[in-house]
């Protein structure tokens, strides 16, 4: 037996073993990645002919199209199978896949979009969504989950806007690193998955909010801010795969740039794991950041700088940059490296011992539970959240005449966010393609092109649309179905009333008449958040314009003459901002993108079943002129604005936002009371205990998300005017009370200081404990003694909390 098949022994040996014997043939297959597909996706032939010495990933994008679970486990059998036998050292591939919402595999579960879920504030779920999102994907042999998405995000007019947790860097930290946790929690099958975080970094810091363009995000921010997320994952969770941004940040193509990924990646946050490119993105170091005279010396930049693969498929790791390496231009040790990284994964995923997908009934019993659903079904509820409510709401649904009226309300799909095996199948009948890397503008497979009226939009309101539906989630009901079935004794009405984007009216009159007949009206509100021609928002489609369609708007106030109360359920991937909406509705709910079980939540919540208690993970602006807004912007900014500077707001609109950040409410209330703060008397003292009680005082059970927020008041740098340090969401019964607990370290509130040091400045710290971040209950504050420098990665990255 070779030595490197040696189990006991450890992944990194194994690889240095067998480095040792490969061929630079063998070594140049290892940092490549076959996208085995052209318009048929059983392109065998190509495979074999790509991967002659091997392969080290193969993309799985097109298992959206694989009709059957049992289908997606044969082709990547056989798949595996071409690569190993062509592999002199019968090296098995990794097989990645998308996660951030689930597997784009049939019979997998589909999750609520990543604003959604970070509107939660429940890490604990969060790892339970990425428990089951490794399992599924693991047991059909897919080891590269490419989630979390780390991003912090501060700009809606980006069609991805929806993909991020939100636009805290605690939050965000605390969310992806229990998702990182989750994907690398168990083992499956006898193999372990990895986490592959993305889009490192700063990529939402991109100027006009288009995506992929240059961001010029200064060192500071860049790593207090955008690269905390990673960090956190990093120390916290031990992630082992990280996918740089499309970006050139600071003038420096990300995907190219040595001091991204190696001097602050590497060496200064300590990550250990793999680094695979973006779709295309090392290619378009060449072609669109003209970085290099040829696509071979970018790739030799973007291999030195340490990107360990190129993805989806050969440009820059080419054979002329394999002849670099031969004729001695470029140095063997490069390659080497990124090559040890690439088996030194496969080796810790278990892939040489177990390569394959499982089978039958062992295949079925991983990926299809029941428990599964339900988790959806609970990170939907638990993501929505209640902007307004007049007293309309619950709504009691027996014996009423409801109208039902909207898109969404008609079209299950439109529930399900970008980044799910919906959305991603819907794609393959686009007219024109978003998806960053993927080959091929225009799609051939729509029977008929049909746009929303006056818009560059493409209806998905088509049978063959509706087809994926119906194969994929045959269960799935839409909103209108959802009431039906759930209240049989009452009437329900459904009309059209306008489309998603654009200002047709034509649809109107129907929808009046129905709220007319009504007693209450449910208006479904939002766009499209999903991929390429079908969607308003999603990878590539980006917007100026972050409000209402104006057709929806139009009708808002047309339904307000009638004197009936109005509802407003709003879907999509960046919050609803609306003057009408908040004007004339007597209540909104913020759904996002919540998926599979998103209807029965919606009515479940509608109907007082359960009581909302997401909080908003962004702050929503009244406009794009507001733009960039957010809660922890610097002293002397924003709302916050000298006195000095000139008047408190803009001539046109407030500088404060339409909602702030943690803002939600509930059909009960909470009262908090008894803040305490403790700190050890010594001097070095690194732990500050603070803790509060919180008391349902209303007339129903409900979660609530305490938020604790903590302030430098004064510095040596200027620094935000508060930040979200911990938070825990509870659940508590009526007239039932809790005290929690949040654990401070002080080293969580270091900065880069003058020198760029990671330094924790002694001075006083105010402490808020509230609702929101602007609906702060309880107020005290603590002293840092003295100054102290650390490890930024060994900082801590939010409060722990616990609950009794």
């Amino acid at each position: 037996m070779k030595s490197y098949r040696d189990h006991t022994l450890g992944a990194k040996e194994r690889a240095s073993l067998l480095l040792k014997e490969m061929s630079l043939d063998e070594k140049m297959a290892q940092i490549n990645c076959v996208f085995p597909f052209d318009q048929d996706a059983y392109n065998f032939e190509k495979i074999q002919q790509e991967t002659k010495y091997g392969m080290g990933e193969v993309s799985t994008l097109e298992m959206r199209r694989m009709e059957t679970l049992d289908e997606v486990a044969a082709w990547q059998r056989k798949v595996q199978k071409i690569v190993m036998e062509n592999s002199a050292h019968r090296i098995p591939a990794i097989f990645h896949m998308e996660g951030l919402c689930g597997a784009f595999i049939q019979d997998s579960t589909s999750f609520p979009s990543g604003i959604g879920r970070g509107a939660s504030f429940d890490p604990k779920l969060e790892e339970q969504i990425a428990e089951i999102v490794s399992r599924q994907e693991t047991a059909c042999g897919i080891t590269h989950i490419l989630a979390p998405v780390l991003d912090v995000a501060r700009d809606p007019r980006m069609g991805r806007f929806g993909e991020s947790y939100g636009e805290d860097a605690s939050l965000v930290s605390a969310m992806g690193a229990a998702y990182t946790k989750g994907i690398q929690k168990n083992t499956v099958a006898s193999r372990k998955a990895e986490s592959v975080a993305k889009h490192f970094v700063a990529f939402h810091n991109s100027q006009g909010g288009i995506h992929g363009t240059h961001s010029e995000t200064p060192t500071r921010l860049l790593e207090e801010v955008f690269a905390k997320p990673f960090q956190a994952a990093i120390t916290e969770s031990d992630l082992k795969g990280i996918m740089p941004c499309y970006c050139a940040v600071n003038g420096e193509d990300v995907s190219a740039s040595h001091n991204m990924l190696t001097k602050l990646l590497r060496e200064k946050m300590g990550f250990d794991g793999m680094c695979i490119s973006d779709y295309g993105a090392v290619g378009n170091a060449h072609s669109v950041h003209h970085i290099g005279e040829t696509f071979e010396e970018a790739g030799a930049m973007c291999l030195h700088a340490g990107m360990d693969i190129e993805m989806p498929s050969c440009t820059g790791y080419n054979e002329k940059l394999k002849e670099m390496f031969s004729s001695g231009k470029l140095d063997i040790h490069i390659l080497d490296t990124a090559v040890l990284r690439v088996l030194e994964g496969k080796f810790r995923m278990g892939l040489f011992e177990n390569p394959y997908a499982l089978e039958g009934k062992e295949l079925h019993a991983l990926v299809m539970q029941e428990a599964d659903r339900n988790t959806s079904l609970r990170s939907a509820r638990e993501s929505m959240v209640l902007l307004k409510n007049d007293g309309v709401l619950p709504i009691a649904a027996k014996g009423k005449k409801i109208a039902v009226i909207g898109p969404h309300a008609g079209y299950a799909r439109k529930m399900f966010g970008g980044y799910t095996h919906m959305c991603m199948m819907e794609s393959t009948y686009a007219i024109a393609n978003s998806i960053a890397g993927v080959s091929g503008v225009v799609q051939a497979d729509a029977d008929e092109i049909i746009t929303v009226p006056g818009t560059n939009i493409q209806s998905d309101e088509t049978e063959q649309f509706d087809q994926i539906l119906k194969r994929q989630k045959p269960q799935c009901r839409n909103l209108y179905e959802e009431f039906q079935i759930r209240f049989p004794e009452s009437e329900i009405l459904y009309a059209y009333g306008y489309p998603i984007a654009g200002n047709d009216e034509s649809h109107f009159e129907e929808a009046l008449q129905a709220a007319k007949q009504a007693d209450i009206v449910i208006l479904t509100l939002g766009g499209k958040h999903g991929t390429c021609s079908m969607a308003s928002m999603g990878e590539g489609i980006d917007s100026t314009d972050i409000n209402l369609p104006k057709c929806q708007d139009a009708f808002i106030r047309k339904a307000a003459q009638l004197g009936k109360p109005l509802v407003g359920v709003h879907f999509d991937g960046r919050p609803i901002s609306s003057d009408a909406a908040e004007e004339y509705l007597d209540a909104i709910l913020e759904a996002w993108s919540p998926s599979e079980t998103g209807a029965e939540a919606v009515v479940d919540i509608l109907t007082g079943i359960y009581n909302p208690g997401g909080k908003l993970p962004v702050t929503v602006a009244y406009g794009v002129g507001q733009l960039p807004v957010y809660y922890n912007h610097p002293y002397g900014s924003s709302w916050d604005q000298s006195g000095s500077i000139g008047f408190a707001n803009y001539v046109n609109m407030p500088h404060r936002p339409r909602y702030y950040f943690g803002y939600g409410l509930s059909y009960t209330t909470f009262t908090y009371s008894d803040l305490h703060i403790s700190m050890g008397n010594e001097k070095a003292a690194d732990t500050v205990q603070i803790s509060c009680a919180v008391e349902n005082t209303g007339s129903c059970e409900g979660d609530e998300v305490v938020q604790l927020y903590l302030r430098d008041e004064y510095a040596s740098l200027t620094r935000p005017v508060k930040e979200l340090a911990g938070f825990k969401r509870i659940h508590l019964r009526k007239g039932e009370k809790k005290t929690v607990c949040f654990e401070v370290k002080t080293n969580q509130m270091a900065f880069l200081d003058i020198d760029m040091h990671w330094k924790v400045e002694k001075g006083r710290y105010a402490v808020e404990v509230g609702s929101s971040s602007e609906d702060i209950r309880l107020r005290g504050s603590y002293c840092v003694k003295e100054n102290k420098w650390v490890a930024g990665r060994n900082r801590a990255f939010w409060a722990s909390a616990a609950a009794k």
